[in-house]
């Protein structure tokens, strides 16, 4: 087989398009489409520091590499940060790999962790919700805390943008998970147009246009480490389920996902401009409660 773009030998077949693809010619495919991406949104202006979230997963390992070849055309400034949750036995690794891998390509790493930002690890947070019989996931523990401190982390490395890997699965997956927990307001907030929030920071999820067996095949031929172990606590969460129906439909239906992508885009459109935008009585930090998911699982979860 042929690839249909310079008739190499095809190395990948994509379903949804029917296109044959080298491993140059796929590896171009994929960076453009992050480019377009960027452009097509305003995500990302001449002379940005960004802040890239890296876990050491195949996500944000890739995006790390792909946004270090644009930005050199575009004199953006990469610091790449790590939150550490405290989770024992799985953790390690990954910090390990994206502290060494930022180091090959010549980009700040900073790590923080929830201890030093909210006293505690999530495996302690884990013992005081087990203790008190809380009827919370450990990924909505850790998702909300997430967000937060690459919020907090963003503002002290001093980055104009904050970009995350989200890929088009996690983004369709998302989706539902609103949708099922009665949570309109939200897919507001799903569209890629950032929001320049009051502290100035813009926040960006360039890798949402790109399946995700896509990054992993891309990460593999351009020889990207990454950590294949899954988060030990992950089967909690109601997103598996949903990553499984999504799967077994695309299997079917090749390019379905694409296409709720797109029906996405435009129902967020239609809802954007709809998101409340305050301040935290407690924090300060945005929010579209009084008080904001944060400050209300310190909380429940925290030991000061």
């Amino acid at each position: 087989m042929k690839c249909i773009r310079c008739s190499e030998t095809a190395v990948y077949r994509r379903v949804y398009s029917g296109e044959l693809l080298c491993a140059t010619c796929f590896s171009s495919s994929i960076v453009m489409k992050v480019a377009k991406t960027i452009s097509q949104y305003s995500m990302i202006e001449y002379g940005d520091a960004i802040a890239v979230g890296v876990s050491g997963g195949k996500d944000s390992l890739t995006l790390l590499y792909i946004l270090n070849i644009l930005s050199k055309k575009h004199n953006n400034r990469l610091i790449a940060i790590t939150i550490d949750e405290g989770i024992s036995n799985y953790r390690e690794e990954s910090l390990a790999i994206a502290s060494e891998f930022s180091k090959a390509l010549g980009v700040e790493h900073r790590i923080f962790s929830y201890k030093e930002l909210f006293n505690n690890t999530l495996d302690e947070m884990l013992i005081i919700r087990d203790t008190n019989s809380l009827k919370l996931s450990s990924c909505s523990i850790c998702g909300t805390f997430r967000r937060r401190a690459l919020d907090i982390a963003a503002s002290k490395v001093d980055a104009d943008v904050l970009a995350t890997a989200h890929n088009l699965d996690d983004y369709v997956q998302t989706f539902f998970m609103n949708v099922f927990a009665g949570d309109i307001d939200r897919i507001g907030f799903m569209h890629p147009k950032p929001i320049r929030y009051a502290r100035g920071l813009r926040k960006i999820k360039p890798l949402i246009s790109i399946y995700e067996n896509e990054i992993i095949f891309y990460a593999m031929i351009n020889n990207i480490p990454f950590q294949a172990d899954q988060c030990p606590y992950m089967n909690e969460s109601i997103r598996n389920d949903i990553r499984r129906f999504l799967n077994s439909l695309e299997k079917e239906h090749a390019g379905i996902k694409y296409n709720m992508f797109n029906s996405i885009l435009k129902i967020s459109e239609m809802i954007k401009g709809n998101e409340k935008h305050k301040k935290c009585n407690i924090c300060n930090m945005d929010s579209s409660m009084d008080i904001c998911s944060a400050c209300k699982m310190k909380m429940l979860v925290t030991k000061i």
